[in-house]
């Protein structure tokens, strides 16, 4: 792809930059969205059981999603996006990833300053002592995982009518007033208050790079639209960000 001058210019002098990502990206390593065909689970809406009050009525029926989750998520990678991201972080004095997924994968890809606004679906926790417990535990004993002060554990994402983790999203808030840029790569843009973010950092002065396959409400007030797949365009991106520190 080719990019403006004026974008390559503006990240070559960035110090603070800040990548928000949504379903896009992971859909391109092909996590589904668990609301299209997903055989017995079709029947049933993720709100239906991804909230606490589903969970306390129901739990062994919710674990038995999770579980689903857990096993389809466990089997895909990241993609070359997820990878592009990762390396950026040795470019800039300061670089941060908010993610509004819940696959771990830009963890896994090797990105360390990591904001997840809605948990990770590779931990778990008990409900009453806060004790966090892996995949491997919760998926090999009981229907219902207890911890051992008897309390029952569940995952640990935010369910719907549940508050976004008061640190991360105070971590998050704070990257973006403060960025320089801010991409924002696979999101629609309408899902708060995470949508919020790339707003304040526009507010404070950041330079917005959206990529997305197609235009969304932020397009109208990103300095640069680049349309198309996270894992085709940030690749090419890091290219030229590689290219520019090696003549300077």
């Amino acid at each position: 792809m080719k990019f403006s001058d004026r974008l390559l210019s503006t990240l070559a002098r960035a110090r603070s930059v800040v990548a928000f990502t949504g379903a896009g990206i992971s859909a391109e390593s092909g996590v589904p969205t668990f609301r299209g065909n997903q055989g017995v689970w079709s029947k049933f809406k993720p709100e239906e059981l991804a909230n606490i009050a589903a969970f306390m009525r129901n739990p062994e029926l919710v674990w038995q999603w999770y579980a689903h989750r857990k096993k389809i998520i466990a089997g895909i990678q990241p993609n070359p996006g997820h990878y592009a991201l990762a390396e950026m972080e040795r470019f800039f004095p300061s670089f941060t990833v908010i993610t509004q997924n819940i696959d771990n994968l830009h963890r896994r890809a090797g990105s360390k300053n990591v904001f997840e606004l809605h948990g990770n679906i590779e931990r778990n926790y008990c409900m009453t002592c806060r004790t966090p417990y892996t995949n491997e535990y919760v998926l090999s004993g009981d229907p219902v995982p207890r911890c051992t002060c008897g309390g029952i554990i569940r995952p640990d994402v935010v369910w719907f009518g549940e508050m976004l983790p008061e640190e991360e999203w105070e971590g998050a808030e704070n990257a973006c007033r403060s960025a320089g840029v801010l991409f924002s790569i696979g999101t629609s843009g309408v899902v708060y208050p995470a949508a919020s973010l790339p707003l304040e950092a526009e507010r404070n002065g950041a330079f917005i790079i959206e990529i997305n396959p197609e235009p969304t409400p932020l397009t109208g007030i990103a300095d640069e639209f680049l349309q198309g797949k996270a894992g085709e365009i940030l690749p090419d991106l890091l290219k030229n960000i590689r290219s520019a520190n090696k003549e300077a």
